[in-house]
């Protein structure tokens, strides 16, 4: 009689606990950094010690807490409401509510969905609308897709890259359910004209909200150092929700967010309950059910050891900072700052001898800068904005502005002896003419692998060429090309 075949086995053996934690810090050296101040996007860091571990403390005492039932767990309620007053004393006026959420995109979609939910409610909207700058987060277009909204884009200014008022307004109609701004966009790192905004929404009887989630926690203590910043929250008349990371310049561990609205009537179209079926009666303020009270726990424990005057002084060393990258990106040669960056966000384009942007430079700058340890964020050309190289400033870059800027001169001179990256015309003009819905995965596969993007053998070392195809690619295309590329990655 034949042996039984043997299950497959999920999980090897079990191993010490050292033994599991050296494996996960060796994978952990293949990162980049995301303390030290050379890795300038994605990451936050205060340079103040004792503030990760306070935060991991935190998270410790609150892990195994479910944050899904207060009534079981009432100091999860305690928590989140000392957190949305602190955030509603910075940025609301009287009678604000709010709630404590993962991050920004859960922020953006909780207020879309209030806004959509609302209109139906109030208004009677069926095909609702949301009306946004070009230079809004992607988080809008993806709440509008989760959510059954038609994003309604508008170009922005194309010297100051802020969003147009005028044009805003002349996008609203009956369909429309929000109108957005952005203090500042992500993109370059300026602030939305919000009170034009806001009063064009409000005329026409449609919410405002505004995406903080970069400057909420850092605009407002730039002001407290003197600096001048545009007024953008909810004390502004017509703006109706906001949202603000906790986890970027309030130094909170991901994820930490706040969404507010002007008061408890609008914010009730967030929650969801249900309690038709035999379990418990479910009652969801946020997207998520089951969540780990850690989040909250570091993010209350992070403002409260930090405070005011911590805040306000991390703030100053951001714009300290930016003064002098601006002054050293300013006075070098080719390079030209988009917009008037306001808090803490640089973006950065080369133009060639033709005064147009070059491509091609720009992405082996980039490169040549992560050759020597520093990672800028390349973003590529949209609707006639520019290309162009972007910084997320922090206190922890104060000291290495000087360094960077070196490297910096060093890297573009390379950079100019390089030859130029270009795609061939034939393969751009066949790959406009390419439907990404009928390509199938054979197809997926080699034009991935002809951009480079082959999940196999990781991404090239040098990017320029792959971004400069993508550049070059039709936005569908680019994104089907994209989601195929990460679903790759993940591939079990």
């Amino acid at each position: 009689m034949s042996a039984e075949p043997t299950p497959p086995t999920a999980l090897p053996p079990g191993r010490p606990a050292e033994d599991v934690l050296t494996e996960l810090r060796a994978l952990r050296g293949g990162d980049a950094p995301t303390r030290g101040g050379r890795t300038f996007a994605y990451v936050y860091d205060a340079g103040l010690d004792g503030l990760d571990a306070l935060a991991a403390q935190a998270y410790s005492a609150y892990a195994t807490v479910n944050g899904l039932d207060m009534t079981v767990f009432p100091s999860v309620a305690r928590l989140e409401n000392d957190i949305v007053a602190a955030v509603a004393a910075v940025l609301g006026a009287p009678g604000v509510q709010g709630t404590f959420t993962s991050g920004g995109t859960e922020s953006i979609l909780l207020a879309v969905k209030t806004a959509r939910d609302h209109a139906r409610a109030t208004r009677g909207v069926t095909e609702p609308r949301l009306v946004l700058p070009s230079t809004a987060h992607a988080a809008f277009h993806k709440a509008a897709a989760y959510l059954g909204v038609r994003p309604v884009v508008v170009p922005v200014d194309p010297e100051t890259f802020r969003a147009d008022a005028a044009a805003v307004a002349a996008a609203i109609d009956e369909r429309t359910v929000l109108v957005v701004a952005s203090a500042p966009s992500y993109a370059h790192g300026v602030v939305d004209p919000v009170a034009e905004i806001a009063a064009a929404a409000a005329e026409r009887g449609v919410l405002c909200h505004v995406d903080a989630c970069i400057g909420g926690w850092i605009l407002p203590y730039l002001r407290r150092t003197g600096r001048e910043v545009p007024p953008f929250d909810l004390s502004v008349p017509g703006v109706t929700s906001l949202s603000v990371d906790l986890h970027k310049y309030g130094y909170a561990d991901k994820g930490a967010s706040v969404v507010l609205y002007r008061d408890a009537e609008l914010r009730r179209h967030q929650y969801f309950a249900h309690a038709g079926w035999p379990g418990y009666p479910v009652v969801n303020p946020t997207v998520q059910g089951t969540k780990s009270g850690g989040l909250l726990a570091q993010a209350w424990a992070v403002l409260r050891h930090v405070g005011e005057d911590g805040y306000t002084a991390l703030a100053g060393r951001v714009a300290d900072a930016s003064d002098r990258l601006l002054a050293g990106l300013r006075a070098a040669p080719g390079v030209r700052v988009l917009g008037d960056p306001a808090a803490g966000l640089v973006a950065f384009t080369l133009d060639g001898a033709d005064g147009a942007p070059d491509l091609s430079l720009l992405l082996h700058l980039a490169d040549e800068m992560r050759e020597r340890g520093w990672y800028l964020q390349p973003q590529l050309s949209f609707d006639g904005l520019p290309p162009n190289l972007h910084l997320t400033l922090t206190p922890a870059t104060a000291g290495q502005v000087d360094a960077l800027l070196a490297d910096l001169a060093d890297a573009l001179k390379a950079a100019r002896g390089l030859p130029p990256v270009a795609v061939d015309p034939a393969l751009a003009e066949l790959a406009a003419g390419l439907d990404p819905a009928a390509l199938g995965p054979e197809e997926i596969a080699g034009v991935l692998a002809f951009a480079g993007l082959d999940p196999q053998g990781g991404l090239p070392a040098r990017t320029a060429p792959v971004l400069v195809l993508l550049d070059a690619l039709p936005g569908p295309l680019k994104e089907r090309l994209l989601a195929e590329f990460v679903g790759s990655i993940f591939r079990i």
